[in-house]
């Protein structure tokens, strides 16, 4: 086999795929971790984490994922900053190929490339993306201080972000297209209390509007849709968070792996097995439910002990 055949190949790092890539590594399955084009997954764009077990403090998002990495390459795991752009299930061992075409295979893999915001779909979105539009307030939220800003979205990630960002703007309005909320109680009571959160109830965003200055683009505002009587309107805003929730990224699995309707990879019940023998899927990819760092390093856990286990079998 050429040096590009590994035992266990990891698509995918976040806590999910950093805890894989331990645990394979301790049973001698020396592991690559593919990182992709987001290395530490969507920690890394989070600022405090204070509920993962250990910290009494918190730690920082992408700290704790270098804390992950170096302790998963202290005992052989080892990073490959790429992303895999194109796989084939259909025979063993199985094939992946990178954006730069290089060709990798590989006895077992284990999906960890989690999940990306979702966005709104209109037509100035992506144009201001990144100049007053943004889809992660712990990323973005310190250039608008003492700035008023938008955030869309009825559960517990626009609360969040909501709460969030009213440490450095002045005023945050959640805009949500009806009167009732997914978000929990204790979410929703939090933004609730906070003098600076407003809320603007059955409103939709029709399109974010804004200008050119000195050849850069500057987002000024969006026109809102009443979801009642259709009329529309006119905010004038600094910025527009997006917090409608998130997407796994599985579209690179489609045709060899079971899915649900939103694309969530399906797991065997107790296990991290897909539909592919060999093939394993932990963390977010597979996790609609509780999309936390804690459960994700557990199914990291899992899915390297379940690979473990059947490269055994193998033998």
């Amino acid at each position: 086999m050429s040096d590009n055949h590994h035992k266990v190949i990891i698509i995918g790092s976040g806590p999910a795929g950093l805890t894989a890539a331990l645990y394979a590594a301790r049973a001698n399955l020396e592991p690559i971790i593919f990182e992709g084009m987001q290395p530490g997954g969507q920690l890394t764009i989070t600022t405090e984490v204070e509920n993962y077990p250990g910290f009494v403090e918190g730690i920082q998002g992408p700290e704790l994922m270098d804390i992950m990495r170096k302790q998963a390459h202290r005992v052989g795991a080892k990073s490959i900053f790429k992303e895999i752009t194109k796989v084939d299930f259909s025979s063993r061992p199985f094939k992946l190929e990178t954006y730069e075409k290089e060709q990798y295979t590989a006895d077992s893999i284990i999906i960890s490339t989690g999940a990306s915001a979702k966005l709104l779909g209109l037509e100035n979105e992506s144009k201001y993306m990144g100049f007053g539009v943004s889809a992660c307030a712990t990323c973005d939220g310190f250039f608008f201080k003492d700035q008023k800003v938008l955030v869309v979205g009825g559960g517990d990630t626009a609360m969040e972000e909501a709460t969030y960002l009213t440490k450095h703007a002045s005023e945050v309005t959640i805009i949500h297209r009806r009167e009732g909320f997914r978000a929990s109680q204790i979410m929703l009571d939090r933004a609730k209390k906070n003098p600076k959160i407003k809320f603007q109830l059955n409103k939709t965003i029709k399109n974010v509007i804004g200008k050119e200055e000195n050849g850069r683009k500057i987002m000024t505002g969006v026109i809102l849709e009443n979801t009642l009587d259709h009329s529309t309107e006119t905010v004038e805003t600094d910025g527009l968070f997006i917090a409608i929730g998130h997407k796994p990224n599985t579209k690179l699995f489609k045709g060899y792996l079971d899915m649900d309707e939103t694309g969530y990879l399906i797991v065997q019940s107790g296990s991290t097995k897909t539909n592919i023998e060999g093939v394993f899927a932990a963390g977010d990819v597979a996790d609609k439910i509780y999309r936390q760092a804690v459960t994700a390093a557990g199914t990291g856990c899992m899915a390297a002990i379940d690979a473990e286990h059947w490269l055994a079998e193998q033998e």
